[in-house]
């Protein structure tokens, strides 16, 4: 499995629906389990910042996790992005090799 970042920005009608939030986030997390019932979440966080939302989980590959970042947006994200991460030990073992 490998270890990607999703970076969630609300839509500006969405954001206004904090109220909301908990069943909107809860509708979110189980269509993925539907859509990639392979991807398994490590931790959630909510940002005060450029972001409103920082997940981090693991899916098998790329095409999963672009699936991810569809259901945000599908689901009123301004914008959704899945970064890949490197564990730091790979990336020093990576750096080795150049």
């Amino acid at each position: 499995m490998k270890t990607f970042v999703l970076m969630t920005k609300l839509s500006p009608e969405v954001a206004k629906q904090m109220k909301e939030r908990k069943r909107v986030g809860r509708v979110w997390l189980e269509q993925v389990k539907k859509k990639c019932p392979q991807v398994k979440f490590i931790a959630h966080y909510a940002l005060l910042g450029p972001y409103d939302f920082l997940d981090i989980y693991e899916a098998p590959d790329e095409d999963t996790a672009a699936k991810v970042s569809m259901i945000s947006q599908y689901n009123g994200a301004f914008k959704a992005e899945s970064w890949m991460a490197i564990p730091y030990k790979k990336f020093l073992q990576l750096t080795e090799e150049i």
